[in-house]
């Protein structure tokens, strides 16, 4: 289909702060939605002071809230990025940096490697690492990644592998990579992702910082953290 976005539509598809921001912009921060989301912004959000005041262009993409970083999303991201850098005459070089929680921390991760323009860095919090196990670990989640691979080809295996951290982390960039993950997280288990993610990103020879966030539940940060997030 025809590529529509233009900067005056840009937020019918995406909330950016480039009203607000102090000029001149020194990077840009994307920031994934975990499942289910679905939030649009009319105003400024709230709590983008410290990226106003910080010269970062602030993206949040409306993406499918079932899209586990699919293809689409891939795709529907870059174009988001490719309407903001040509209005506001941003240089190619300037730099990017995805972060997310939840999904959204899965989203961040995956688009390190898949897209346009590679991060320089990513943050994410409480991520899902394993696809094909999550796939498994609760009941809701089926029906939200077959609906997110369905014109994969191949097998499912081979798809939900194809929106995993942990299976594409030796081939995903080489930049920094923060991951936080809280210990009481009942809704991605921290031994079954992040654990096993943190440890093939080092294998794999990765800058990795990992805070595991105590007496926490899913994505739910200490102020602490919060901060260092």
């Amino acid at each position: 289909m025809e590529r529509i976005m233009t900067y005056e539509t840009i937020r019918s598809f995406a909330y950016v702060n480039d009203r607000v921001v102090k000029k001149p912009i020194k990077g840009v921060v994307v920031n994934f939605i975990g499942l289910g989301g679905d939030e649009m912004y009319g105003s400024d959000k709230d709590g983008d002071t410290f990226f106003c005041e910080h010269g970062i262009l602030y993206v949040h993409p409306y993406n499918n809230p079932w899209n586990w970083m699919n293809k689409q999303a891939v795709d529907y991201t870059d174009e988001i990025l490719d309407v903001l850098f040509e209005a506001l005459d941003l240089p190619a070089d300037l730099p990017v940096v995805s972060t997310g929680g939840s999904m959204g921390g899965l989203s961040c991760l995956v688009y390190t490697y898949y897209a346009k323009r590679t991060p320089v860095a990513c943050v994410a919090n409480c991520p899902v690492c394993d696809a094909p196990y999550h796939y498994t670990e609760r009941p809701d989640l089926p029906r939200t990644m077959y609906s997110a691979l369905y014109n994969n080809e191949g097998t499912l295996e081979d798809a939900l592998k194809s929106i995993s951290p942990l299976h594409l982390a030796p081939k995903m960039p080489d930049i920094p990579y923060t991951i936080f993950h809280c210990n009481k997280d009942r809704a991605v288990n921290i031994d079954m992702h992040s654990e096993k993610l943190v440890a093939a990103l080092k294998a794999a020879g990765k800058d990795v910082t990992y805070h595991i966030v105590p007496d926490m539940g899913h994505c739910d940060l200490t102020p602490e953290m919060y901060e260092l997030y």
